[in-house]
């Protein structure tokens, strides 16, 4: 059985692996967090905060270079699509960063694509869509 993923959500930390108080974001806690060889990845809640509820999480991976260097990536699955976004060092893992990744990440209200067509003056029939004019 694999070990649960920690969680970010409201700014906190939830690890079931750690014992100890509350680690917050953007606190020396936490970029000591990131760095350990232990973290390798988290989940950080996409908060919809209009509508009151949660869209759901993208996971954050640590993740090596050929000369070792360690960087963060975001990961979030929309549809069949599984998206990435390069974060940055340990260091670039604050809460607004995070909130601008996850941002990029938030499912959209409406349509993904929008689309012009091209109609005949007075048409009335039925338009069966398949390309653009």
């Amino acid at each position: 059985m694999s070990k649960p993923i920690p969680i970010v959500k409201d700014g906190i930390l939830l690890d079931d692996d750690r014992s100890g108080p509350a680690v917050h974001l953007d606190t020396p806690a936490w970029f000591a967090w990131l760095e350990a060889p232990a973290t390798q990845r988290f989940s950080y809640a996409l908060h919809n905060r209009a509508k009151g509820y949660i869209d759901g999480f993208m996971t954050v991976r640590k993740e090596r270079r050929q000369r070792g260097t360690a960087y963060w990536s975001a990961y979030r699955r929309q549809g069949t699509r599984l998206r990435k976004l390069y974060i940055g060092r340990s260091a670039a893992l604050t809460q607004a960063r995070l909130e601008e990744i996850a941002g990029r990440l938030r499912p959209r209200d409406g349509p993904s694509e929008t689309h012009t067509f091209c109609l005949p003056a007075g048409f009335s029939g039925l338009l069966i869509v398949n390309h653009h004019c």
